[in-house]
């Protein structure tokens, strides 16, 4: 039995980093393709009135050089006058990116909603409630915007994306109030990649197939599908850069813990469509330096706000090592249950980024880190599953404070 409760989280571990690996491999061909595709719609130029592109129905053109070789990708106004007998779907990129992302927010999350789900600082709820909240907010997320998108203000672009945004930072707001800092953000931008994946399935592909369809039977397609279809991939083209800041934020407590953690996370997102937005415009001939800039003046304001305080300078030890003795005790029962050789918190099989805090040695090694993230940011333990109290945190901050000075 005690091997198995060692393979089973050793097991898991490598489903984490294969599924991982996996879910960043199909999200580059799925970001990478909105990224071409929107660049190639904004970079095409209408054809010469009268020319035989023109009489085809082409409404652009563009001719590119890559690879050592030359392109010349067209757009059809609606339709060419034959189907081709092979055609292309971007379906596959987006779908393999969304399963094999809530494959793994099931196994990092899900399998260990207690460590990863719950901060009783935050709601004392269960793990099934934790869970529960996650996916209630996938569907919720969809459905909202989904009644948003059929509704008369996707008429108008601006208040619509206003209006969206507003949605997407209430779920924030929302989630930071009942999940830990860390799953909050994680299910904001599992939310936005459910919209995402949910865009092409429900409407931008079903669209493309009765297009295909019509003309299959000798139809002209109604012109209908292609601008639903259009609109929803313009969408997904200014979620793409919050979703890939929320991919990373796991790695920047800073960023997550703190009492405002849901501001922060609408700014970074806010940034990220203005920088989004630049080159949008760029790509169609236009350069304006406004969007750029507002953007980096959020992501400067943003750092500004969160920066931490400057330590108190702690007072000298009576006796060094008894301080370090009471300092390593407090590791010993509250840190190194997961950061050691052989962690024994469930859910654990190696140390969490291979951080040790087994002897002397590794925990003055490590004592900046330890500070940062036990002290200053309280993101450690994460979600204080061994209690570690104020006191505590108190007692270790000063002795790591000595240890940190003494270092220089």
């Amino acid at each position: 039995m005690e091997v198995f409760a060692y393979l089973i989280p050793y097991g898991l571990e490598w489903l984490n980093l294969i599924v991982r690996w996996l879910h960043v491999i199909t999200g580059i061909a799925w970001i990478g393709a909105s990224f071409y595709f929107v660049w190639l719609d904004n970079s095409i130029r209408p054809p010469a009135p009268g020319s035989d592109l023109a009489k085809k129905g082409v409404s652009g053109e563009l001719w590119a050089v890559h690879g050592g070789g030359f392109y010349n990708p067209q757009k059809y106004l609606l339709a060419p006058a034959e189907l081709p007998k092979e055609l292309h779907w971007f379906k596959w990129e987006a779908y393999s990116t969304w399963l094999s992302g809530f494959a793994l927010l099931t196994i990092a999350y899900y399998f260990n909603a207690q460590a990863m789900m719950i901060d009783k600082a935050v709601a004392d709820i269960s793990s099934g409630q934790a869970v529960g909240i996650g996916i209630a907010t996938l569907v919720i997320g969809w459905t909202v915007y989904d009644l948003l998108c059929r509704s008369k203000l996707a008429q108008y672009e601006l208040w619509f994306g206003v209006t969206v945004f507003a949605l997407i930072v209430g779920a924030a707001y929302v989630l930071t109030h009942l999940l830990s800092g860390r799953a909050a953000y994680i299910h904001v931008g599992a939310m936005i990649g459910t919209i995402m994946v949910a865009n092409v399935l429900m409407l931008i592909i079903p669209g493309q197939r009765k297009m295909v369809e019509a003309m299959a039977a000798g139809k002209l397609p109604d012109p209908r599908h292609g601008l639903k279809a259009k609109q929803r991939s313009v969408h997904n083209n200014y979620f793409t850069l919050p979703v890939l800041f929320i991919m990373i934020s796991n790695h920047y407590a800073m960023t997550y813990r703190n009492d405002h953690a849901w501001l922060v996370l609408a700014l970074i997102m806010a940034a990220g469509v203005f920088i989004r937005h630049f080159f949008n415009l760029r790509h169609k001939g236009r350069v304006e330096w406004r969007y750029p800039a507002i953007g980096v003046a959020l992501l400067l304001a943003v750092a500004v706000a969160i920066a931490p305080k400057a330590p108190v300078a702690a007072a000298p030890a009576v006796d060094p090592a008894a301080q370090f003795q009471r300092a390593h005790a407090i590791i010993a029962q509250r840190c190194a249950t997961c950061h050691s050789a052989q962690p024994t918190q469930a859910g654990f099989a190696t140390a969490p980024a291979g951080m040790m805090l087994d002897n002397e040695t590794q925990i003055r090694q490590h004592a900046a880190q330890i500070y940062k993230q036990a002290i200053e940011l309280k993101a450690m333990p994460i979600g204080n599953l061994t209690n570690m109290t104020e006191a505590e945190r108190s007692e270790l901050g000063a002795w790591l404070q000595q240890t940190m000075q003494g270092a220089k």
